[in-house]
């Protein structure tokens, strides 16, 4: 069996996108591009870097939501380009989701713990 494909190569964290759209734009407002830069370097993009399309399209469905505004900056040089940043709901939802991945968290390590115990016992 192929197991590249199968939940358990952990491909479902890109599921954990929102949130870490929201982590990076808590400092202050970015390009959608240096947000992408960004999550590039959390493991969990470490086999493939993130979807742009998807990105953008979770950045337009935040912005719908009012989690994030954005406006455009017309900048010196080169195109015009949407700068992020976050709307008060926004960091309302990121405090949340903090919340639930310290949960996720204790879960993840509490299956591990039993899991190795459980590999670890002898059958019958």
């Amino acid at each position: 069996m192929d197991f590249g494909k199968c939940a358990c190569s952990g491909r479902t964290l890109g599921k954990l996108l929102r949130p870490a759209i929201l982590a990076a734009l808590a400092r202050r407002p970015v390009h959608g591009y240096r947000i992408a830069q960004r999550l590039k370097g959390l493991s969990m993009f470490a086999d493939a870097e993130p979807d742009h399309a998807g990105l953008y399209r979770a950045l337009k469905t935040m912005e719908e939501e009012r989690l994030v505004s954005a406006k455009w900056d017309l900048g010196d040089s080169g195109p015009a380009r949407r700068q992020y940043q976050l709307t008060p709901a926004g960091r309302q939802c990121l405090a949340k989701w903090l919340g639930t991945l310290r949960e996720y968290r204790c879960a993840i390590a509490d299956l591990l713990t039993f899991a190795e115990a459980q590999t670890k016992a002898p059958r019958g």
